[in-house]
């Protein structure tokens, strides 16, 4: 935009103040790490929820009233949402420690045999007619199953239930941070038209273009709603999977956890990289418990979900989502997880979406003062006529 001022940094500040500035952010932000850590979720949620309450603001309700009823809202369905899904991961987990219980320690009258035995025997069966007698199985397994009777599997699964129970428990511990995150994030929702109208004044936006703090609004709002589809779909197709698995006969009772299954795929594909294999732990290992030969078709179809995934699902919905370079979106993972560990790597992809938005605006609004202006005065280096030697002049 011809004539807009831009803020020129001078060259001292360049050499000298931006790698002091640096380390000193470094420092404070290292000792203040779970301050800022809050503070930035706080950002986050704030930005994610204006767009709500300018929406809301549209019918005439004043902005504190609007941040209100969105927070409310936004409160009702968290809890009920956390609620809803703490109880059926308990319920189903009791359900399913109980038959894993009953699996190696319930004896069959007839034949003296448990469920694990049984399955032993059948995997011997099907190896053997397959021409695969070679693999001797029957033994082994039969011991192993002994193995595990002996250690009263019960047990375990009972510290399973506790530990869950705990974790449900130590959730209440986070309400200080939560609380402390609401209260920021409502400062910062009632105070973005002041910080809109004061950037707007100093750094005004192109014409047509949008301000800084809607673009940093529509790219976050861009990146949830991308990510929020590739989990939609990704634990949507696992849990139909394991439902169809069920339904056939290839994993047993499968299509009563493919709800609890297929939920936890869509939670864990929040976590960047990671998400995808830790969510296929959890059905691997039932299918593993329950039916050996169940493991394998569970774990092709988690291979084939991932394949889409990374092929199809995450290039065209991410894509236009996050607009980052993979090397950078690979850093900020690896920073946000050094930094602050899980939580760190959740919030690491949302944080260069907006910090995208914002370099972005910032980039043709600043420049550096250029280092060859300086102009070069001449020096004389010219030498002298060399006057002739004695005995020449002579001559």
């Amino acid at each position: 935009m011809p004539g807009r001022a831009k803020i020129e940094i001078p060259r001292w500040i360049q050499l000298a103040g931006f790698p002091v500035l640096l380390l000193l952010l470094w420092v404070v932000a290292g000792a203040v790490r779970h301050v800022v850590f809050l503070f930035l979720v706080a950002l986050l949620i704030a930005l994610l929820l204006s767009p709500v309450v300018r929406l809301v603001e549209r019918i005439r309700i004043p902005r504190g009233f609007a941040v209100a009823f969105v927070y409310l809202v936004f409160a009702v369905a968290l809890i009920a949402a956390i609620g809803a899904l703490g109880t059926v991961v308990v319920s189903e987990t009791k359900t399913a420690a109980k038959r894993v219980d009953s699996y190696f320690t319930n004896v069959n009258g007839r034949t003296g045999l448990v469920d694990a035995d049984r399955d032993v025997n059948r995997l011997q069966h099907w190896l053997d007619v397959h021409h695969l007698g070679g693999i001797n199985i029957e033994n082994r397994g039969h011991r192993l199953v002994s193995d595990i009777r002996k250690h009263d599997i019960g047990k375990y699964t009972t510290k399973v239930i506790n530990f869950l129970e705990g974790a449900a428990i130590s959730i209440g511990k986070l309400l200080f941070s939560v609380i402390v995150v609401l209260v920021v994030s409502i400062y910062m929702l009632l105070d973005f038209p002041k910080l809109e109208r004061r950037l707007n004044r100093r750094f005004p936006p192109e014409p047509g273009s949008e301000p800084l703090v809607q673009r940093m609004e529509h790219s976050l709002t861009s990146y949830v709603k991308g990510q929020s589809l590739v989990s939609l779909i990704i634990g949507t197709s696992a849990g139909v999977g394991l439902w169809l698995f069920g339904v056939l006969g290839w994993l047993p009772h499968g299509q009563k956890y493919a709800l609890l299954f297929g939920a936890f795929v869509a939670i864990t594909e929040l976590i960047p990289y990671m998400g995808p294999w830790l969510g296929a732990i959890p059905p691997f290992l039932y299918a593993l418990v329950v039916h050996p030969v169940s493991a394998i078709w569970v774990a092709l179809l988690f291979l084939a979900i991932h394949q889409v995934e990374g092929h199809i699902v995450v290039p065209n919905v991410m894509g236009s989502a996050l607009r980052l370079h993979p090397l950078l979106v690979i850093f900020g993972l690896l920073a946000g997880g050094e930094i602050y560990g899980l939580p760190g790597v959740l919030i690491a992809l949302p944080l260069l979406a907006a910090a995208r938005a914002m370099w972005e605006y910032f980039s043709d609004r600043t420049e550096l003062e250029p280092w060859d202006d300086e102009e070069v005065l001449p020096v004389d280096v010219g030498l002298e006529e060399a006057k002739p030697p004695p005995a020449a002049a002579s001559r």
